[in-house]
């Protein structure tokens, strides 16, 4: 998927709505909860993905709401209720030309979708709200949302850790539990907060959040709605009392621990969002295949950085990528990511990638460098041009425990490679980072064809 261009509204009051448009067809306008930055979501795989998909029978539209992301900043203090933002949504609609739009808005973006939905019914050709909220503080009738202790607290844990450290890594695991052992996840994340608005701007936009309570307008939409989440999500309650209150919508509760839609499983989500805008359903596609990955990483390759200087070991990083990637066109690997000295990897025959792997780590020596390896095969699943999935974090904690110059394999590549010339000594059990079991490790001895 090409990635949009990122384009301007501007309202009424001369602010500048950032926004961007993917797609053909009926227009779907998509509100993202708490904060956001739309260039951002196209370099998350999870998120690309699922809007992706969207894509695929909708022109799906992803705003920034005004002082967050690539919006206008506004004053802290200042930051403009849902009337203002009903406005924004208004003025985006209007930028792309359209008449009227699917109104979709996941947690907090789901206050401003359903009050606009309620507002603009002629501009509103449904509703689609996305484990949304409808009040942020606790009362007697609302036992689920935050009490003033908690929300005290829950500031001061923005001020302190927004965007860095055990902040970010509670938050994620609350919203994202399914991706808890993915650390390349977990890096994006941060950087996806820490550029959609500042530590002040996340506390203004919190404590807006907190004090909006959209109850008393629930009657008052009319247009055909669609409610989803799931089960598990710390927020379920807010979509099941929407359920309650929204009698004629379609209202989905959805298995698995996730807040955000793009995490964990999106099939279900994605299939009855699709339905709601045209009226069918997608056939079912593959989304997960057995495939074997490779991770290396350079040794020590802080060290060397500061031993050469920022240029010399660039222009060396450049040749160790070249390298790389040239034993994957030999051995029909398929380059996934690249994040600083390291590379991930998949291929569709496990030999293949041991060769591979051992092919690297040889050719590597020629530079003066030292790689480790590691190589699992397992269950992927497959998002986009990334993948995700147990086999991945498998293999990345098997590449951890692997020293200089060494290649060590999971017990299942070894047991798939039988009569493959491919020998092994044996390496141990280890306990393998987030990851249940003992696993038995082998190291590669012999690579001979």
């Amino acid at each position: 998927m090409q990635i949009p261009e990122t384009r301007y509204a501007k309202t009424a009051d001369g602010v500048h709505i950032a926004f961007a448009s993917t797609g053909e067809g009926t227009d779907l306008i998509f509100i993202p909860g708490f904060v956001s930055n739309v260039e951002e979501f196209w370099e998350d795989p999870d998120a690309s993905g699922f809007f992706g998909t969207l894509s695929r029978f909708a022109r799906v539209t992803v705003l920034d709401k005004r002082g967050t992301g690539l919006s206008d900043p506004v004053p802290n203090d200042a930051l403009p209720p849902i009337e203002v933002r009903m406005d924004d949504i208004r003025a985006v609609i209007d930028a792309i030309g359209a008449e009227r739009a699917f109104i979709a808005g996941h947690s907090e973006g789901g206050q401003n979708a359903a009050v606009f939905a309620a507002t603009y019914p002629e501009r509103s050709l449904g509703l689609i709200l996305l484990t949304s909220d409808v009040r942020g503080a606790w009362a007697p009738d609302h036992p689920w949302g935050m009490n003033e202790r908690e929300f005290i607290a829950e500031q001061a844990a923005i001020e302190l850790g927004w965007g860095t450290g055990d902040y970010m890594d509670r938050f994620f695991e609350q919203i994202m539990p399914s991706l808890a052992n993915d650390e390349r996840a977990r890096r994006r994340f941060s950087r996806f907060w820490r550029r959609s608005a500042s530590p002040a701007a996340a506390m203004a936009i919190n404590e807006m959040w907190w004090q909006t309570d959209i109850r008393g307008i629930l009657s008052s939409i009319s247009v055909p709605t669609l409610i989803l989440w799931r089960s598990g999500s710390p927020w379920a309650p807010e979509s099941r009392y929407l359920a309650e209150h929204l009698p004629n919508a379609r209202a989905i509760e959805i298995e698995g621990p996730d807040h955000v839609p793009w995490a964990g499983e999106t099939e279900p989500f994605l299939s009855e969002i699709e339905e709601f805008v045209t009226g069918t359903r997608p056939p079912v596609t593959p989304d997960r295949v057995l495939a074997t990955v490779v991770f290396t990483d350079i040794v020590g390759s802080t060290e060397k950085a500061a031993a050469m200087g920022d240029a010399k070991w660039r222009a060396l990083l450049d040749t160790h990528h070249a390298a790389i990637r040239a034993e994957l066109d030999r051995f029909r690997g398929k380059e996934v990511d690249t994040a600083g000295d390291g590379f991930l990897a998949t291929f569709d025959g496990p030999a293949r990638a041991v060769r591979c792997a051992l092919t690297i780590s040889s050719s590597m020596r020629e530079l003066d460098l030292e790689v480790r390896a590691g190589v699992h095969t397992g269950e992927l699943e497959m998002r986009g041009h990334d993948v995700a999935g147990l086999a991945v974090h498998i293999g990345a904690r098997v590449a951890a425990l692997a020293g200089a110059n060494e290649v060590l394999v999971s017990s299942t590549v070894k047991d798939l490679v039988a009569g493959s010339g491919l020998a092994f000594e044996d390496a141990g059990k280890h306990v393998l980072k987030g990851v249940p079991d003992r696993w038995h490790l082998y190291r590669v001895v012999d690579g001979r064809t």
